[in-house]
């Protein structure tokens, strides 16, 4: 069964900026019905809670937020059963940056428990699905984010990326989604999965409306110690789609993804040439070695951040006779299966036996995956490559946790090298299904990353 997404569209964030705060009120409101009218979708934590949708800052441009986002005096869980009840004390950073510039939090996005997956099942709340086919998975964790702006009931989100998690299921829903530089946007008030590669972005209707999200969250915090210290100019307003850049292909890659993905690929990159951009082809490192250190490090910090959760201090606690007991149940009860078999992986591979064969090895991998990035950024200005190796799956169709972690086999590689980079939609496969590719850049080169977005945008022109 199909959910159509035809009178969709809605107001963009572009076009919302112009908006008084006697229209604004009017778009809050029928963004309510709209909510309260696809339950179904489960796009947002409130769909499945029958709650109303709270506004952060009582008036601004509404824009829907995953739900690790710290929200002051809203329930804020990761849609983890540990952490129900829990009520914020105070604003995550990205929050403040948007009451700022006249936005506000509306809505908690649906997501996989702690970020931990790729298609939004694990969530504690129950299943999103995705608004162009609802047989189909949202891609994940910021599932609800994407399923959200792309079923027209939200005009942007805010999501986080660690493997692929805004990439992903942007691509999987038709929408732009966007991974800042790792430091480039505050984690201050981000429930951390893994604190290396964890980095918060924007999801959108368009590139354009990406820059604007993606000028109003970024700069420096001195409240995050992994926020990067560096001069920071707009991109928004420099964006230039006409600038002739050199994009690499990696010829490697595609051989792993469908004969969907590798035409949508082929005929993408003669569009790209139509538009003037110089196209040089490069390979890289198995994508196999980049999925083993990816595990390795995500779990590894997964086990050491999730630790908090002990039904101690916040959160759950479950009923038991003494402290160990309280510990070992409060966390058997309030963690699902796969954030369990991450925290046990990670503690693993940080095992005083196995901490040389498992963790320094993969840190090893990471390090020569960044200098292979930089190899190429030596030639090119940006490179080209899928986003996953298929279209949307049906939900329930990752049997395995390992089918599951090879859907990002071509988006952890930028989050081991602390690189930009950004899906855009360009195709659909044969059955109607979107297509989306990504760009990434050098390191704090968001604006050329933006750039060469909006061409593609331009080049491809995709419809919904």
């Amino acid at each position: 069964m199909k959910l159509t997404i035809s009178g969709a569209k809605v107001i963009t964030l572009k076009e919302a900026l112009t908006l008084n705060e006697d229209q604004l009120s009017t778009l809050r409101d029928d963004l309510q019905n709209k909510i309260n009218s696809q339950k179904e979708l489960g796009a947002y934590v409130e769909q499945f809670t029958n709650e109303s949708i709270n506004l952060s800052n009582k008036s601004g441009i509404p824009i829907a937020v995953k739900a690790n986002i710290n929200v002051l005096d809203q329930e804020t869980t990761s849609c983890s059963n540990i952490l129900k009840g829990y009520i914020s004390p105070y604003n995550a950073t990205v929050i403040e940056k948007l009451h700022e510039n006249g936005l506000s939090a509306f809505g908690r996005a649906n997501m996989d428990e702690f970020a931990m997956g790729s298609s939004t099942e694990s969530s504690c709340y129950g299943n999103t699905l995705n608004p162009v086919d609802n047989t189909k998975t949202p891609g994940g964790s910021s599932g609800g984010s994407a399923a959200a702006v792309a079923a027209g009931i939200a005009i942007a989100a805010l999501g986080t990326d660690t493997g692929g998690s805004i990439r992903q299921p942007a691509a999987y829903c038709g929408v732009v989604g966007m991974k800042p530089t790792y430091g480039r946007v505050s984690r201050y008030g981000i429930s951390a999965y893994s604190s290396s590669l964890d980095q918060c972005g924007p999801i959108t209707q368009n590139v354009e409306d990406a820059a604007i999200l993606y000028d109003i969250i970024s700069g420096h915090d001195c409240k995050d110690s992994t926020s990067a210290n560096v001069d920071y100019t707009p991109v928004t307003p420099n964006l230039d789609p006409e600038k002739k850049l050199t994009i690499a292909v990696i010829d490697n890659y595609i051989a792993e993804a469908s004969k969907d993905i590798q035409d949508a690929y082929t005929a993408t990159i003669e569009k790209l040439k139509d538009a003037g951009h110089t196209i040089v082809h490069k390979n890289m490192m198995d994508t196999k070695k980049h999925i083993s250190s990816y595990y390795i490090v995500a779990t590894a910090e997964a086990s050491a951040n999730l630790s908090r959760y002990d039904g101690i201090r916040y959160g759950n606690r479950a009923e038991a006779s003494s402290l160990k007991q309280t510990y070992a149940k409060t966390k058997t009860e309030g963690f699902g299966e796969e954030v369990q078999k991450r925290i046990m992986l990670g503690s693993f591979v940080l095992s005083s036996g196995y901490y040389d064969a498992y963790y320094i090895k993969a840190q090893k991998v990471r390090h020569l995956i960044k200098d292979e990035f930089d190899a190429i950024f030596n030639e090119a200005d940006l490179i080209l490559s899928p986003v996953a190796p298929t279209t949307a799956p049906k939900i329930g169709a990752f049997e395995t946790s390992l089918e599951m972690y090879l859907s990002d086999i071509y988006t952890i590689s930028v989050n081991l090298a602390g690189l930009p980079a950004i899906s855009v939609p360009v195709a659909k496969d044969s059955d109607g299904m979107p297509i989306g590719l990504q760009l990434i850049a050098k390191a704090f080169d968001e604006q050329t990353l933006f750039d060469g977005a909006l061409s593609l945008e331009q080049s491809v022109n995709y419809k919904k």
